[in-house]
């Protein structure tokens, strides 16, 4: 009988085809992304922080990314006053700004649309 070890080789062919790894280890290796879709998608974790928070579609994104004002609004070439303003007002971007905005997210503008 084989003792159990961490870490397991899987052989297919005669060859090495798959590794399995305590899940531990797997999260030490491979931590936690954030899911952004590569169409303009808007995930539900985003939709859910906008209408249980009561909050705009800049700053769900940007705390589901877990990023400062500061961060983005450097990012995006902006004041981080203006950020707070745009994250609060509700009013629609510009197109423009949008796309910055969107740059500075990693997402697409049409994510910032909504």
């Amino acid at each position: 009988m084989n003792a159990p070890t961490d870490i397991q080789t899987i052989i297919k062919d005669g060859k090495p085809a798959f590794v399995v790894i305590p899940y531990a280890e797997y999260i030490r290796f491979f931590p936690a992304t954030k899911r952004i879709p590569a169409s303009d998608a808007v995930p539900h974790e985003i939709v859910s922080l906008m209408v249980d928070n009561d909050w705009s579609i800049i700053r769900a994104w940007r705390e589901y990314l877990e990023l400062t004002q500061l961060v983005v609004a450097e990012r995006a070439g902006i004041s981080q006053a203006a950020l707070s303003q745009m994250e609060s007002s509700g009013k629609r971007l510009r197109k423009a700004t949008r796309e910055k905005l969107a740059v500075a997210l990693g997402i697409t503008a049409g994510q910032l649309a909504a």
